[in-house]
């Protein structure tokens, strides 16, 4: 009796076939994939710098917000509430400097590590008031600015840490707002300091688009699907 079986062509135009879905599907997997684990280190972080604000405000018995520390002195109280794996000053980790031809130091505002949201060269003038690096990797930068201009308070964080791809404002790097009644919101959120779309947009030149983009990544369900290359 003969039995039937797959013929050797028909075996490999299966594995053909096989081999050409997986190469379709593959890229879009392990962008989801790399986007979760993303939004879980968000919410993460976002829960890690907003209890420490709240026991610093507990221990210190008032609420820190715009104009309550003089520039870059919210740093110093700040980080006595967070774990603390490397302290990078104000911006020994992510600096503003840069050298000339000459090699001396020429404050640019320039990002040595970052890009912006799509991808463009990217301004880093709010992210140099105090840096950190926390046990998991994590990195926050604050933004501390001067009492006599707006006293804005910002605080960002790389939340896969500055040695780990991709490095990007609205993709690994979010930022926080302390609005002046103490509370501690998502960057994009209305009234926060950039809530225009220019802050966080697949198109625009602005040297700090992306740093809006926080409060759509917390809410928008697809947000991490559709990040710009």
């Amino acid at each position: 009796m003969r039995q039937k079986a797959f013929t050797l062509a028909e075996v490999l135009i299966t594995l053909g076939i096989i081999g050409i879905v997986a190469a379709m599907t593959l890229p879009s997997l392990t962008a989801n994939y790399k986007g979760n684990i993303l939004y879980t280190q968000l919410q993460k972080s976002y829960s890690v710098i907003q209890n420490a604000l709240q026991m610093m405000n507990n221990e210190e018995g008032f609420v820190a917000k715009p104009g309550s520390y003089a520039q870059r002195e919210f740093i110093a109280t700040y980080k006595k509430y967070l774990l603390v794996a490397s302290d990078c000053k104000s911006d020994e980790c992510e600096s503003r400097y840069e050298k000339d031809d000459d090699g001396n130091s020429v404050m640019t505002n320039n990002s040595q590590n970052y890009k912006t949201y799509n991808n463009k060269k990217m301004k880093n003038q709010y992210l140099d008031d105090g840096q950190l690096i926390l046990p998991d990797g994590s990195f926050i930068m604050v933004q501390n600015e001067n009492a006599a201009l707006d006293g804005t308070i910002l605080i960002s964080v790389d939340v896969n840490g500055i040695y780990k791809k991709p490095n990007r404002w609205g993709h690994d790097l979010f930022t926080f707002q302390i609005m002046d009644d103490g509370k501690l919101l998502p960057m994009g959120s209305d009234g926060t300091k950039f809530d225009k779309d220019e802050y966080c947009s697949a198109t625009s030149s602005d040297s700090i688009n992306g740093i809006g983009c926080t409060y759509k990544a917390l809410t928008k369900k697809d947000y991490f699907k559709n990040l710009p290359k």
